[in-house]
């Protein structure tokens, strides 16, 4: 291998020195100045090789060759015999920065995927689902148990999953009615209390005329009436909570809201 094919070699051993030190320094967290000293190595051995493949490994003259439709002579052939076989010798020699280049490749391309854990976890369903599941228990803020017994008529409480006390997507209110009003289950409601128009918590309600109301703009929502807006700014009901009672006497949701809580968002249907 020629000197300068050694510069080429040199050059790129730099480039994936560089992209292994990036990789090094953003697993312990250095500061950002030796991760752009470590990506800078890396990028200049790139440039290095590059210079030195575009000037001396590229040729950058154009050669044609006149074909004779006469036998050459016996000289002329055998020195084309060995350009041949010199070429054969400087291609095993390319072939080997060739593979190098790749390796280095590899490495930067390694190292470009690290920043990638700085955007942070991974999108989920947190804008459409919540913590509740089909038998999951209704519990207080203490988180007690709600039973069938807990609320008299005309009582609201606020209630969370059970293991997810404190979970502002998946709070609700609990509302104790007459019998038979609504979609109720032995008089129990369960509505999200977060408001459909700015998210405030749904926090006051008139039992004589069965309506939750939010504090922070007014919005209005009939209990009796699946959610539905009476006034104010909110766009659409407040959605109802599924719930059942169990033979043991808990209150258990049967499933999640049906769909999202909260104010509207463009991913709305």
């Amino acid at each position: 291998m020629s000197k300068r094919d050694r510069g080429i070699a040199a050059s790129l051993v730099i480039a994936i020195l560089g992209s292994v030190a990036f990789m090094v320094a953003y697993g312990f967290h250095r500061d950002t100045q030796t991760l752009g000293w470590a990506l800078a190595v890396a990028l200049a051995g790139f440039m290095l090789a590059a210079l030195g493949w575009g000037f001396w490994i590229i040729p950058p003259e154009e050669v044609v060759d006149v074909r004779d439709d006469a036998p050459s002579p016996r000289e002329v052939r055998a020195a084309a015999v060995g350009e041949l076989e010199q070429g054969d010798r400087e291609v095993t020699r390319r072939s080997v920065l060739t593979r190098l280049l790749l390796v280095a490749l590899g490495f930067f391309g390694i190292a470009t995927l690290f920043p990638i854990r700085s955007l942070g976890p991974a999108p989920d369903g947190t804008l459409f689902t919540t913590k509740w599941r089909r038998g999951t228990r209704l519990v207080r803020e203490t988180g007690e148990p709600i039973t069938k017994d807990s609320l008299n008529v005309g009582s609201v409480v606020t209630i969370f999953p059970e293991g997810a006390i404190g979970d502002a997507q998946s709070q609700a209110v609990l509302i104790r009615v007459p019998d038979g009003v609504g979609q109720s289950v032995d008089g129990y409601l369960a509505y999200s209390k977060v408001c459909t128009h700015a998210g405030c918590p749904v926090a006051l309600y008139r039992a004589a005329t069965r309506q939750l109301m939010c504090p922070c703009h007014q919005s209005i929502f009939d209990v009796a009436d699946k959610g539905r807006v009476l006034s104010g700014p909110a766009d659409h009901a407040l959605p109802q909570l599924p719930i059942e009672i169990a033979p043991d006497g808990h209150l258990r949701a049967t499933g999640d809201f049906p769909e999202p809580v909260g104010p509207g968002f463009w991913e709305r249907a």
